[in-house]
């Protein structure tokens, strides 16, 4: 049997410079050419501008919030308190507390500052409500390696070792200098920020940082982030 062979493509016509735009016969869009730059988009609103628009009554600001700080808020909690069900229970919390103060709000600071020093306040009142800080639960790494992000299955099993291995770390940490590590780390907020949040000064703050940091570069070597 012979097969037929497809005749060779045409060669496409060189690009030229220039401003003209190319319409596709029949598709009704109009192309920018290769080398005109694509029209600016409009920034995305700051999370104090969308506090404000919520304020004044702007629901889709706050789901815009809402996306923004979700994951990353449930995975500081999730750090905290290493128990799925109860960082769920205090994450509705916080949110709940956000949603109460929307009319009072003022940006007198940042919204993440604001939102962390509810998280925070949050998980003083847990703590003092149980007098001590329980222990982990058993599959306390399995739960959290199991929180979804970003990235694919595969990276998620290779990288599984090292996480459990620094929650680990973590979980050896003094409660005041784990918080400012999750803090600094995973929300990337100021020493300041960060004082606003805990409620202590900038060196003490950068002090607690110190402390941690000479922890896990002891147990895991240099190359720990500064």
């Amino acid at each position: 049997m012979s097969t037929a062979i497809a005749p060779p493509l045409a060669a496409a016509p060189p690009l030229r410079r220039g401003r003209a735009r190319f319409t596709p016969p029949g598709a009704g869009l109009t192309l920018l050419p290769v080398y005109e730059p694509a029209p600016a988009t409009a920034p995305e609103p700051a999370d104090e501008a969308l506090m404000l628009a919520y304020a004044g009554g702007d629901v889709a600001a706050f789901e815009q919030l809402y996306a923004r700080h979700r994951l990353r808020l449930y995975r500081f909690l999730l750090g905290q308190l290493r128990d799925g069900a109860l960082a769920e229970e205090l994450f509705q919390d916080v949110w709940q507390k956000v949603i109460a103060a929307r009319a009072g709000w003022k940006p007198e600071a940042a919204f993440t500052t604001w939102l962390y020093r509810i998280a925070h306040n949050r998980l003083a009142d847990h703590w003092r409500a149980q007098r001590h800080r329980p222990a982990a639960p058993h599959d306390a790494d399995e739960r959290t390696a199991r929180v979804p992000d970003p990235d694919t299955p595969e990276r998620q099993l290779s990288e599984f070792e090292q996480r459990r291995q620094l929650q680990l770390a973590l979980d050896a940490l003094p409660p005041e200098q784990r918080e400012v590590l999750l803090l600094r780390l995973e929300q990337e907020l100021s020493l300041e920020e960060i004082g606003a949040v805990t409620g202590v000064g900038r060196e003490t703050v950068k002090s607690r940082l110190r402390y941690a940091m000479d922890k896990l570069r002891a147990r895991f070597g240099p190359e720990v982030a500064s």
